[in-house]
């Protein structure tokens, strides 16, 4: 039996797509001293002139490489969110809304290193698209938090709820750091603390009705 032959465009996304998996397998062994444009195309199994008809630069694919894996988690996130409206309990819910984004995280550590560079770095060609994924994952964790039953309905509980979600995102990543270091080494632990940091803020956020408390002024 014969297969259908690709079209030109299917095939060239298929090429674009090995040359992402090859870097990024590159990056998870060698890290991203490894990462060269020779290389990418070796594993990829693609002459290297062929790599410059799918990117412009090593920064452009480490760019696809960065948008591939963040549209990835994303999707995961979406789907433990749905998953978590049948979840048995609060406490998988919770333990989940910090669960998946540590173990992704952890899986490709040098696009960590990566990303948090780029967010301090002006210089960065990845400086914005790093911006963006921090305000996705942000978004995607005050989405979260507020299904779990902080009320935010209006502007000044929809700020401090990014604020808490922006907290809790910069932790998430500390704590995944001092996975790849060795020195948190136990991921439940970490889990463990990160849902006590979030429940104590969303309690110290909410007042008895469930809306947040005022702010004292004396």
């Amino acid at each position: 039996m014969s297969s259908t032959p690709l079209t030109r465009s299917e095939a060239k996304d298929r090429t674009r797509r090995r040359l992402i998996r090859a870097a990024l397998a590159i990056l998870d062994d060698e890290g991203e001293a490894g990462l060269t444009t020779v290389k990418i195309a070796r594993v990829a199994g693609i002459a290297q002139s062929s790599f410059y008809v799918h990117f412009k630069d090593k920064q452009d694919l480490l760019r696809a490489v960065s948008e591939h894996y963040g549209e990835q988690l994303r999707a995961s996130m979406r789907e433990a969110r749905r998953r978590a409206r049948e979840a048995p309990s609060d406490r998988e819910r919770h333990r989940d809304t910090f669960r998946i984004p540590l173990e992704a995280i952890i899986r490709h550590p040098e696009l960590l290193r990566i990303r948090m560079r780029a967010l301090h770095d002006p210089s960065s060609p990845l400086k914005e698209f790093a911006a963006r994924t921090a305000i996705a994952y942000r978004d995607h964790l005050a989405a979260d938090l507020a299904a779990l039953g902080y009320t935010a309905d209006d502007e000044p509980s929809r700020r401090r709820l990014e604020m808490v979600a922006e907290g809790l995102n910069t932790l998430t990543n500390t704590f995944a750091v001092g996975h790849i270091e060795g020195r948190l080494t136990d991921v439940e632990e970490t889990l463990d603390v990160l849902v006590a940091f979030s429940s104590g803020a969303l309690r110290l956020l909410k007042g008895r009705d469930g809306h947040p408390r005022e702010r004292r002024t004396d």
